[in-house]
């Protein structure tokens, strides 16, 4: 409940502020307000992870809303928040996303995902860097290269039990692994490179995720076949690390990988209006320890069918965040823009900013099967209106033969059925008067 309050309460203040006349506020005074707020919400034992760049979302939309994406995953940043949406996915998509993470840090993805039926398949490949600069004792550069986290994965998910009505339940996992790259560093008396030394402090990871997601309507005002309200859980992270490669010592087992249980929603209760949430709670493997949970909460404006203004808010450890962006299409590519602010970042127009380009490429036929369909049922209830009902019948079966799931289409069968059937005993009675 205290944590409710402090969310309405930060949203009331970013609100009250302007009306008050207090543009001028610095950035360090809202931080300074903003920290002691925040305080209880420190965890001493954050940063205690391995691969922390598994925390850093490829960016774009899923920041723009805060990062509360696991009941909603409706693109194919779904592999880093939710593995079973692959097979609700609409089109094939392949994706670029650009990170600016923290001062030099960034980070660059590539994705891609596809569907046949209720079977969906993605893998992306992630690289985080940030430039590393060894100096000697007398502040003189003596090497410069890149630390780097490196992570991939393959994913695969299945729809059980979709149809029009009940829209199934999706699960999946993605497999996934990691290499965490560290530099060779110099000797300090002759500054010359050690061979191999940054391999000693390198790591590999080993890791899965799994995830279900359950959409169905609730509270929906509007004419759609798409389910307005997603719900989605999630297990991240699954897994180990191991480090010492080429050490004396011999591989041993790293620092445990953040691993996260999330929860999450999407709710539409409008065309136009969709709103996000998800509760996340940190776990360590390795020491069964539960960490301080994050919260976080999105919403998105769709003004056009091409354009649409997101914002979100997350609560991570003490660090509140605010992000906000515009997502907009063309010629089958979508694009979005975000601007994140927290504590590790300035007012710097370049810092926290992310980037990504969606390539739409199609849905494999699923629309045209689909227009097939409904011709097909449409043709069904004209025969009925005319009382034909044995041939819209026959419509209506062949409508069962390409999606033996069509609702609409076993219902019209059953209503015409007794129809016949009611129809026959009426002149069966005629005949005895």
């Amino acid at each position: 409940m205290k944590r409710v309050s402090k969310l309405i309460f930060i949203f009331s203040f970013l609100i009250i502020i302007p009306s008050f006349g207090l543009e001028a506020l610095d950035y360090s005074s809202v931080s300074s307000a903003l920290s002691d707020l925040f305080h209880s919400q420190v965890d001493s034992n954050e940063g205690t992870t391995s691969f922390r760049s598994l925390l850093i979302p490829f960016g774009g939309r899923t920041e723009s809303l805060g990062s509360a994406y696991t009941g909603l995953c409706d693109d194919v940043s779904y592999l880093q928040f939710n593995p079973a949406a692959a097979s609700l996915q609409k089109e094939t998509q392949l994706s670029l996303f650009h990170n600016q993470w923290i001062a030099d840090s960034k980070m660059e993805t590539i994705a891609f995902t596809t569907r046949k039926k209720n079977l969906g398949l993605g893998a992306y490949v992630s690289c985080f860097y940030v430039p590393f600069t060894e100096y000697n004792l007398f502040g003189e550069r003596t090497a410069g290269s890149y630390y780097t986290e490196t992570s991939g994965g393959f994913n695969l998910s299945y729809n059980f039990l979709a149809g029009y009505n009940f829209k199934g339940i999706a699960v999946g996992t993605t497999v996934k692994g990691g290499w965490r790259g560290m530099p060779d560093y110099t000797d300090n008396n002759s500054n010359s490179i050690i061979a191999n030394s940054g391999l000693e402090q390198s790591g590999l990871a080993l890791m899965a995720d799994v995830g279900a997601m359950l959409q169905f309507n609730f509270l929906k005002f509007y004419s759609s076949r798409d389910a307005n309200l997603r719900l989605g859980l999630s297990l991240q992270n699954l897994g180990l690390s191991f480090t010492g490669f080429g050490s004396s010592s011999g591989i041993k087992l790293d620092d445990a990988l953040p691993t996260m249980i999330a929860t999450g929603l999407s709710f539409k209760i409008i065309k136009p209006l969709l709103i996000t949430m998800d509760f996340k709670i940190p776990v360590n493997l390795q020491t069964g320890r539960i960490y301080k949970p994050y919260e976080g909460a999105g919403i998105q404006i769709q003004f056009t069918s091409f354009l649409s203004w997101l914002a979100g808010f997350q609560l991570k450890g003490a660090n509140p965040a605010f992000s906000s962006g515009f997502e907009f299409e063309f010629f089958k590519v979508r694009m979005n823009f975000n601007y994140t602010l927290d504590f590790t970042s300035s007012f710097n127009p370049l810092n926290r900013v992310s980037l990504s380009a969606k390539i739409l490429m199609g849905d494999r036929g699923r629309s045209t099967i689909q227009s097939q369909i409904d011709m097909l049922y449409q043709q069904g209830l004209k025969l009925y209106s005319q009382g034909k009902w044995q041939e819209a019948i026959a419509k209506w079966k062949e409508v069962l033969q390409i999606d033996k799931r069509f609702d609409p289409a076993k219902l019209g069968i059953e209503t015409a059925s007794r129809q016949i059937e009611m129809y026959e005993k009426i002149q069966e009675s005629l005949k005895f008067e």
